[in-house]
Parts: structure tokens; C-alpha cells; sequence
């Protein structure tokens, strides 16, 4: 029974968090536990294969935590509700999945008792805040150790300190760094580091499958997707369906450009044919069930949402009453959306719900009126235009 100190390293199967197993082990002598939170990204086979890895590499223990149904109850049906797109382009893929895997990572080191726990981000990017804020909050008296941010260490250096300990795995370094999981792929190279080069074709994981068009009816109940093509689903099933569907038309391929929370600017591709797709078709729904003002106010609030959840804000108290508005104003968010798939693109056709506001015998826009009188709409017009013409009387406007 070993009388190490245990820590507890968020894993992924790649150098960094190799590298971290190793370094951990070997030059702290810490006994390693390390987990991978799974959140859509992973097939069996790929998950046995980081399990076998980690293992190699000295770790005492490895577990996989299957977060993915919980991903999308804790977070991604509210990115669903607000319509959330940060800078109105990205579906925040990789920024929600993030937060929930720390959430997860940090319950684990609580299971287990230990005395760290550990990450493999570097310090020049997004999810070393996303970590450690998570971390801070849930695990506050343990001690968050960084090899790779601390040691500022080159992936020539991270190869060579694995060599040292008999660790002489393939390390042969993608052309692009693809991070997938249930709400999007990531892609980053050479031109996301650039202002100006777009990511060439091969650079997506999709590739174009399907020519021509097709139409795809999308089911959802109170604001959830509930089914596709005619057949009802489960939400995660329902996107993963759709995300087939949509990505072998290579749909939703874009690059997204912001602040980081560091405040530096950051490019990233992505493909998200299913975020897209769903996040637009429920706008459209929305347009035709909520009021003006249910709109507005939640644009504003979705956006908010979207910038705390982008920053690794998740566990502060005003996103739980953020989630309760939009929650509450997707009672009436019910329906079909038609929409139209072609190669690279998709269009919205229109919407069928027992919900929709166009139904009103109150009138047909720009045609008939049958709720008022024109009498009524002239009174209307001119109160209406008291506090301009007050306005322009006391400042002297003509």
C-alpha cells in the first residue's frame, strides 16, 4: 500500500497530460489517479486505448466519468434556450464542455480523498482559467499543480523527459490540434494562428458526403430538440443524429475570432453542423411563439450567459438565476421547424406550432386589420409621438 500523497490529473491521452503523469509520478512522487471526462468526444475504442496509456505511464488508476447526458443537462440546453453564439458566430464548444469536465474532475479528487489535483493546460490559453476557477471553488484546500504551465516546457523537452523514463510512444504531432465533443469540433493549425489564411479542405474532420438537398423536419418541446426526421429522440440523440446528417453535407464550418479570458485575441475553426443548425432553427421557432419583449430580453441575457460560461463563470449564483428566466420562457417554445440541407449550407423554411402568434385573428400584417379601427391607430400614432414633439418644443426644432 503505497504512503504517496494522491493526486488526482484531469487526463486526455495526449503529451501534455502524459508528460503530466509521468512528471508527477516520477519527480514528486505522487501516487497519480487520472480521469477522463467523457462529454461526446470519445468512442469506446479510443477511451480503452487512453485508459491502457495511462496506466503505462505509471498512473495507479484511471476512470472514465461518462458526463455527457449531464453535459447536456446542466449546460447545453441553455446555450439551447438563449441561442447562444459567441460574437453571433460560435457555439462555445469547447469553453462548455470544459466546465463541465473541471466540475467533474474536482468531484472525483473529493471521492477519492486527495491531496492535489492537476491539469495539463498550458498558460497562453482559455481552459487553465476555466480549471483552476472550477477548482478554486469546489476543492478550495487542494493544491492546483501545472507541470506544463509552470515549466513553460517545449514539446521537444515534454518527448525527451518521457524518453528518460522509458516512455518511447508515436508522439508525431498532428498537422491540426482537433478537440471534438457532443456540441462541436475545434481545429487549430498554422492559419489560426494568422489573421488572414482560412484553414484549407482537409483541415475539417468532416469532409463533403452528400450533393444535392434534402429536407429535415426538427421536433422540439418547450425549447429541447425532441426529434428528427419524423422520429422522436432524446435530446443527445437527437443531436448526435443530426450532427451526422448535417456533417455530411459539410455543414457549419467556421472560424471564429475573440478576447480570450487572458485578453489576448484568439482564432480558432470549428464545425458544428448540429449547434448551428439547432441553435437557428429555435430562434426561428422563438420568432414566431414569444413576445417582442421575451425576445429581447432574452438575447440580452443569452448573451450574458454565453460570456460567463465562456470565462469558467458557470458556478456563480446569477447563472442559476439565468437559466430559470430562459427556462421559464420556453413554455410555449414548441413545434416543427422545416429546414432545408444543401452542400456547405442549410436554410430555415418556416415553422408549424400550435403556439404561433401569426395564428391571430387579430390581423394579417400589412393586409387586414380586424381587432381595430383606423380611428383607434390614429389616436394611437399620436400619443405615441407626444414626447418627440415635447422634446423638439423645448429645445426650439423645427
Amino acid at each position: 500500500m503505497s504512503n504517496s500523497k494522491k493526486v488526482v490529473l484531469a487526463y486526455s491521452g495526449g503529451l501534455d497530460t502524459s508528460y503530466c503523469v509521468a512528471y508527477l509520478k516520477n519527480e514528486l512522487n505522487l501516487e497519480v489517479h487520472t480521469v477522463l471526462v467523457e462529454t461526446g468526444g470519445f468512442t469506446q475504442e479510443e477511451l480503452d486505448e487512453v485508459e491502457e496509456k495511462a496506466l503505462s505511464l505509471g498512473a495507479s488508476s484511471h476512470k472514465t466519468i461518462d458526463k455527457v447526458d449531464d453535459f447536456y443537462q446542466q449546460i447545453i440546453r441553455y446555450l439551447v434556450y438563449g441561442n447562444v453564439l459567441k460574437n453571433h458566430t460560435y457555439p462555445l464548444s469547447v469553453s462548455a464542455e470544459r466546465v463541465s469536465q473541471a466540475i467533474a474532475v474536482a468531484e472525483y479528487a473529493q471521492q477519492l480523498d486527495a491531496d492535489y489535483i492537476a491539469h495539463g493546460s498550458t498558460g497562453a490559453g482559455n481552459d487553465q482559467i476555466r480549471f483552476d476557477l472550477v477548482f478554486n471553488v469546489m476543492v478550495p484546500d487542494l493544491e492546483i499543480l501545472t507541470p506544463i504551465r509552470d515549466q513553460k516546457l517545449s514539446r521537444e523537452e515534454e518527448v525527451e523527459f518521457l524518453k528518460g523514463y522509458g516512455v518511447d510512444l508515436d508522439w508525431e504531432e498532428a498537422q491540426y490540434s482537433v478537440n471534438k465533443g457532443l456540441w462541436g469540433t475545434t481545429v487549430g493549425g498554422a492559419e489560426t494562428l494568422t489573421s488572414h489564411l482560412p484553414l484549407p479542405n482537409d483541415a475539417w474532420p468532416s469532409q463533403l458526403e452528400k450533393n444535392g438537398s434534402e429536407i429535415v423536419e426538427l421536433e422540439f418541446d418547450k425549447g429541447e430538440i425532441v426529434g428528427v426526421g419524423g422520429r422522436s429522440m432524446s435530446s443527445v440523440e437527437a443531436i448526435r443524429t443530426l450532427d451526422e446528417l448535417g456533417s455530411s453535407y459539410a455543414i457549419g464550418r467556421d472560424v471564429h475570432v475573440g478576447d480570450t479570458i487572458i485578453g489576448i485575441k484568439g482564432r480558432v475553426g470549428f464545425e458544428a453542423a448540429a449547434p448551428l443548425i439547432i441553435i437557428n432553427a429555435h430562434r426561428q421557432l422563438e420568432k414566431h411563439t414569444l413576445t417582442k419583449w421575451q425576445l429581447y430580453w432574452k438575447d440580452q441575457l443569452g448573451e450574458w450567459y454565453g460570456q460567463m460560461l465562456h470565462e469558467g463563470q458557470f458556478l456563480d449564483p446569477v447563472m442559476r438565476n439565468i437559466e430559470a428566466f430562459m427556462e421559464d420562457t420556453q413554455e410555449a417554445v414548441s413545434g416543427t421547424v422545416k429546414v432545408s440541407l444543401h452542400p456547405y449550407r442549410y436554410e430555415i423554411l418556416g415553422i408549424s406550432s400550435d403556439n404561433d402568434l401569426m395564428q391571430s385573428s387579430f390581423g394579417d400584417y400589412g393586409e387586414m386589420n380586424k381587432a381595430w379601427s383606423g380611428d383607434d391607430v390614429k389616436g394611437f400614432s399620436k400619443i405615441l409621438s407626444n414626447q418627440i414633439n415635447l422634446h423638439r418644443s423645448v429645445h426650439n426644432e423645427s
